[in-house]
């Protein structure tokens, strides 16, 4: 069988890093297909290689050079080969590709962003194989254009097309130890383009459904999924195990360790995905499967969606109204904006929607629009919002939960602004003042994990 190991920008910092990873990876014959990030932070103030080269895209979409922050990403891996020992050669073809990509013409901006952005990943992946050839493990990149990654032409927000599935299966076949770069692949048309920030995630569980893996392993810097966010509560609940559907609401609702759009490959392929440290390799970590073997507990994590804003309107005899909820929904895609929730009433609708999706004079159009196009007799936006999510499987057995939830924050004098709850029972949402949230993360993680 063969599993697929996806390691995190942050488990390949450093040299020392590396090492653990290349130790990981040769502990177990069955890791034969390694995804790997960018470089990450060293420390807390440091910079991540993806954003060194957003800088250096940036500068030169701006006129500019660029060339100190592609001299300072060159540095990096330069500072990595050094402390394995290799040889100082191994970075000139690093070096001479990240510079290449800084001379590509810029005429599309998105494309060129894209072309630099995948530069972290490509050389890392590039730099890992020769790690472990100097061990005497044989090793070898493989670029995801010869593979047969091919993903649709959206510059930084890539969707993986149904035929790379069966060109990836080939990766089965081939000897010894596989490193894949994450983060990004090619369209049709030939072109480098990355899934959305965070995607190596993505690649490692397109990887595992392409080869059906025995295991998708995602190794990262934190023992396992916690029950809430450890900068929120204190000492949370570590989590053993959990769905497909727990982990894609709680990585929708902030969540981070595992990107939320990467559980649809593993999801339709069946294949379990393990969290697991790179620096703790022993610990037991989460595993993430298609059913739970047990859901006595009915709820498994408290997560929290900051800096949302909603869009109210009211219309009597609003639900006679044929194609009201369509033609909302198409002034808001006009606009190109996305919407997280819609909570309606007979005669109200509510659309949940990222402040950062709905700057001030898109808001104003998109009032406009409504007020032209559905004449609702009141419509407001309001701002400065958070959704807390209560989720958990065992929810739709457990009689009183929602009563528990409201009990508590009512309690803590914490005002419910809005409810919504999933036909599927694996989640509650609350909409609260942006200004409770902390509270009201600690208030429901006390209630049902005290």
């Amino acid at each position: 069988m063969l599993k697929i190991s996806k390691f995190g920008g942050s488990s390949l910092a450093t040299a020392e890093q590396v090492r653990r990873v290349c130790d990981i990876i040769t502990a177990d014959p069955k890791r034969r297909l390694i995804v790997v990030s960018a470089p990450g932070k060293r420390h807390s103030e440091d910079i991540k290689v993806t954003d060194l080269l957003i800088a250096a895209a940036s500068q030169r979409l701006t006129g500019k050079i660029g060339a100190s922050e592609c001299a300072e990403t060159i540095e990096r891996y330069r500072s990595i080969a050094a402390g394995l020992e290799l040889p100082a050669e191994v970075v000139e073809p690093i070096a001479r590709d990240l510079t290449e990509r800084l001379e590509k013409s810029t005429t599309d901006a998105n494309l060129y962003m894209d072309t630099m952005k995948a530069g972290g990943e490509d050389n890392c992946a590039r730099l890992i194989a020769q790690a472990l050839q100097a061990r005497g493990v044989e090793a070898h990149y493989v670029s995801p254009k010869d593979a047969g990654l091919i993903l649709s032409d959206e510059p930084g927000n890539a969707q993986v097309l149904p035929e790379a599935y069966n060109r990836l299966r080939d990766l089965r076949e081939r000897p010894g130890i596989t490193i894949f770069p994450g983060f990004f692949g090619y369209s049709k048309q030939g072109n480098i383009v990355t899934f959305s920030r965070g995607g190596s995630d993505i690649t490692g569980a397109i990887l595992a459904s392409a080869v059906r893996a025995e295991v998708y392993e995602n190794f990262t810097d934190v023992d396992s999924v916690f029950a809430a966010n450890p900068s929120i509560v204190k000492d949370p609940a570590p989590i053993s195990e959990l769905t497909y559907r727990e982990m894609r609401e709680l990585s929708y609702a902030g969540f981070s360790v595992f990107h939320d759009e990467a559980l649809e490959p593993v999801y339709r392929a069946q294949v379990p995905v393990h969290i697991r440290n790179t620096n703790n390799p022993k610990s037991d970590g989460t595993l993430i499967v298609p059913s739970r073997k047990s859901t006595d507990i009915p709820v498994v994590g408290i997560a929290a969606i900051d800096s949302v804003c909603c869009i109210y309107l009211s219309k009597y005899l609003m639900n006679r109204e044929i194609g009201f909820g369509r033609r909302l929904l198409q002034i808001l895609e006009s606009e190109g904006v996305s919407f997280e929730h819609v909570p309606s009433g007979i005669d109200n609708m509510s659309v949940i929607i990222r402040e950062e999706n709905l700057p001030v004079k898109k808001e104003k159009r998109i009032v406009e629009q409504i007020r032209q196009t559905l004449g609702p007799e009141d419509i407001s936006v309001e701002r400065g919002l958070s959704l807390i999510m209560v989720v958990g499987e065992g929810m739709r057995h457990t009689i009183g939960i929602a009563s528990r939830a409201t009990h508590a924050l009512a309690s803590a004098q914490v005002n419910i602004e809005m409810i919504n709850q999933g036909s599927n029972e694996v989640s509650m949402m609350f909409g609260i003042k942006s200004d409770d949230m902390e509270t009201a993360v600690q208030t429901l993680y006390a209630e049902y994990f005290a």
